[in-house]
């Protein structure tokens, strides 16, 4: 847990409240391990809560105005519960979002101030978004004295994404935000949002490659890749592509056009190797799970096209240094991070070559993160 942080926005609630803040949350970031772009199908993924978060020190109000100081953008936002209205003011919008997405559930909302902050990097593909809508979720649940039920607020956070901010995301980001367990991954079913706790084996790291390249998600051809899979499970005639299995794809797959048999493929095999990867970490095959990043970094790559030149190059770097078990581009795509799962006696080791390895072959300098897997969204 991040301490300074912590300390860092109780300090500057103190400072511009006068006062002691009453309450104190947070919410991680993650990082997906395997099962990239199944969340939307009702599939499978594996990600794990990462010890990096959103911070907000608040105090509950009498009114119904929201009033925020991020430290990160050195600057106020507020808004009244009564008259929500999207103006892009970036950060606070996934704060207003949430509280839309509340409000729409029937819940009566109390108006609260603070300041936030957080580490988790902003476009890298490590749910910085999911991490802010979660921590204004808890906010708003201690401020509004609210029951904190783990998977009703992913789900609202969920709608905050897809009704407010408009980007058509899966239910994966949220999740794991708000129920992480620290020293897990947890595989997600997406269609009935049941979880199993997969415990990470002894030995072994988990390494965030930021390549320091980034992508808007409401500008990119994320929404296109979502309808190209609903136009897939047409096709099979099923309610998502979580519902086609391999062996029923190529008996049929002849008959579809080009790109979308394309995009299917790599949705029902990515299935397919996040169900064998999350068995392959409870039986400790750390081998056959790097096999399995491997096989999923190609697929993001040739059949969905999302990866790009610099995760390219970044996932080539990191499967040839020795102690990497395996490496793939991770999040939404076209720029952001990749993952790598490496030996934990190399891992620092890996984390100083790969990033002179990168920075030489493309003149960007990465930030490399060596990541434990921690808690879910927590009032502190």
């Amino acid at each position: 847990m991040n301490i300074t942080l912590r300390h860092r926005v109780e300090q500057e609630f103190s400072h511009r409240f006068e006062q002691l803040p009453e309450y104190i949350v947070r919410a991680p970031g993650r990082v997906n391990l395997i099962g990239e772009h199944t969340d939307y199908n009702d599939g499978f993924v594996l990600p794990m809560a990462i010890d990096r978060a959103v911070w907000i020190a608040l105090r509950k109000r009498s009114d119904r105005i929201v009033r925020v100081y991020s430290l990160d953008y050195a600057q106020w936002m507020q808004f009244d519960l009564r008259q929500l209205t999207l103006d892009n003011s970036e950060w606070g919008e996934y704060i207003k979002g949430m509280a839309y997405a509340l409000q729409e559930a029937g819940y009566e909302l109390q108006g609260w101030e603070g300041v936030l902050a957080g580490d988790v990097p902003i476009g890298a593909g490590l749910s910085s978004s999911a991490a802010l809508e979660l921590a204004s979720g808890r906010a708003f649940s201690v401020a509004s004295d609210l029951p904190w039920d783990p998977a009703e607020m992913a789900r609202l956070g969920q709608q905050a994404e897809n009704k407010w901010m408009g980007v058509q995301s899966g239910i994966m980001d949220q999740m794991i935000s708000a129920r992480g367990k620290a020293g897990h991954a947890l595989l997600i079913d997406c269609r009935s949002l049941e979880v199993r706790q997969t415990p990470l084996p002894d030995g072994v790291a988990v390494v965030i490659l930021d390549t320091a390249t980034r992508r808007d998600l409401v500008d990119s051809a994320y929404n296109e890749r979502r309808r190209q899979c609903e136009a897939a499970a047409r096709y099979f005639g099923v309610k998502a592509l979580r519902d086609v299995t391999f062996d029923e794809f190529t008996q049929r797959e002849a008959g579809m056009e080009e790109v979308t048999r394309r995009r299917a493929r790599h949705v029902i095999s990515e299935n397919e190797r996040t169900l064998e990867a999350a068995q392959a970490l409870v039986d400790g095959e750390v081998t056959r799970f790097g096999e399995l990043m491997n096989l999923s970094h190609l697929s993001l790559r040739d059949d969905f096209e999302v990866s790009s030149h610099e995760l390219n190059v970044m996932v080539e770097l990191a499967q040839s240094l020795e102690g990497c078990f395996g490496a793939r581009m991770t999040g939404a795509g076209f720029g952001g991070c990749a993952v790598a799962l490496v030996a934990g006696s190399a891992a620092e080791g890996f984390a100083r070559h790969i990033h002179q390895q990168y920075q030489s072959a493309t003149g960007l300098e990465p930030a490399i993160y060596i990541c434990s897997p921690a808690d879910g969204a927590s009032l502190v």
